[in-house]
């Protein structure tokens, strides 16, 4: 009998507000073949990463570079419009490198998410009103788009909205 590959993934973000009034964004990944943490430290208002903190605790990759160094680079970018190209041509292009650099990515975009969570609780409850409602949202603040599943290309919440290239 031939066998079965089998592969899961488990990836999460959280934010939590520190005493210091700053926020500390979290990304963790548990894979099959991959075990890592992100940490990234923002100041508002201004969104300003002042402090990152990486760990791979096992990879079949090799990284090209200690990740301290490799996430070190971030410091001083601020989370929004032009991020992504930011932290893409500064991480490296190995796959783990770029797997780091994914995750700085997503804890920055639960951080601006999480700007998001009173608007949130004023959706509607019924189904019709809630599409329109989170799909006002988006368009209202177009950097909340492609940030989470909700709001990737190709769901109904984000149905017919182009974000400008």
């Amino acid at each position: 009998m031939p066998e079965i590959l089998i592969f899961s993934r488990l990836r999460s973000s959280y934010v939590e507000p520190l005493d210091s009034g700053q926020l500390r964004a979290v990304c963790l990944l548990n894979d099959t073949v991959a075990e890592a943490k992100v940490e990234v430290f923002v100041k508002p208002p201004d969104l300003e990463v002042v402090d990152l903190k990486a760990s791979v605790i096992r990879s079949r990759e090799r990284l090209e570079g200690p990740e301290s160094e490799l996430v070190s680079k971030l410091i001083g970018i601020r989370i929004g419009p032009g991020m992504k190209k930011i932290i893409k041509g500064m991480v490296g292009q190995g796959p783990v490198n770029r797997m780091l650099g994914a995750m700085v990515q997503e804890a920055c975009n639960a951080v601006i998410l999480s700007f998001t969570k009173d608007i949130l609780r004023k959706a509607p409850k019924e189904k019709a009103g809630s599409v329109e409602f989170y799909s006002q949202m988006v368009k209202e603040n177009i950097r909340l788009y492609n940030r989470c599943a909700a709001f990737a290309p190709g769901s109904a919440l984000v149905k017919g909205i182009e974000p400008a290239t």
